[in-house]
C-alpha cells in the first residue's frame, strides 16, 4: 500500500489508487484496551473528515471513530464483526473500512508528524 497518514485523533488512513483503507492506530487501540465489539459504518454512508463514522467498544470504554477524511463507505471489514481484537493484534493492517470518492485530505499527518504529536503528548 501507498503512504500511511494520521489524524490527531489518532486514525489511519492509506491510499490504494482510488479508493483509502482507514483504521484506528496502534496508541488509539493501546488507549482503548481489549476491543469486544466494533460497530461498523453502513456501505454506502457518506462520511465527512472529522466526524464519528463508526465505534469501537473495549472492556474499559466505548470510543467514536472519525472519518480521517470525508467520502463514500464502499466496503467494511466484516471479520472484525467477529474478531474485533484483530485491530488489537495488528492495528495498520485491520482497516475498519475503504472509503471512495476520498477528499478533504489537507488536515492529514505525514508519520514524521503523527510521531511528534505522539511525544508531546507524552
Amino acid at each position: 500500500m501507498a503512504e500511511m497518514k494520521f489524524t490527531k485523533t489518532h486514525e489511519w488512513v492509506c491510499f490504494d489508487g482510488d479508493i483509502a483503507y482507514v483504521g484506528i492506530t496502534d496508541y488509539a487501540q493501546q488507549e482503548m484496551g481489549d476491543l469486544v465489539y466494533v460497530n461498523l459504518p453502513e456501505v454506502d454512508a457518506e462520511v465527512t473528515a472529522g466526524e464519528p463514522f463508526c465505534e469501537v467498544e473495549s472492556v474499559k470504554a466505548v470510543a467514536e471513530v472519525n472519518a480521517p477524511i470525508s467520502g463514500t463507505v464502499a466496503e467494511v471489514n466484516e471479520e472484525l464483526l467477529d474478531a474485533p481484537e484483530k485491530i488489537n493484534e495488528a492495528p495498520y493492517e485491520s482497516w475498519i473500512a475503504k472509503i471512495a470518492n476520498a477528499g478533504d485530505t489537507d488536515s492529514l499527518l505525514t508519520e514524521d508528524e503523527y510521531t511528534a504529536l505522539l511525544e508531546e503528548i507524552h
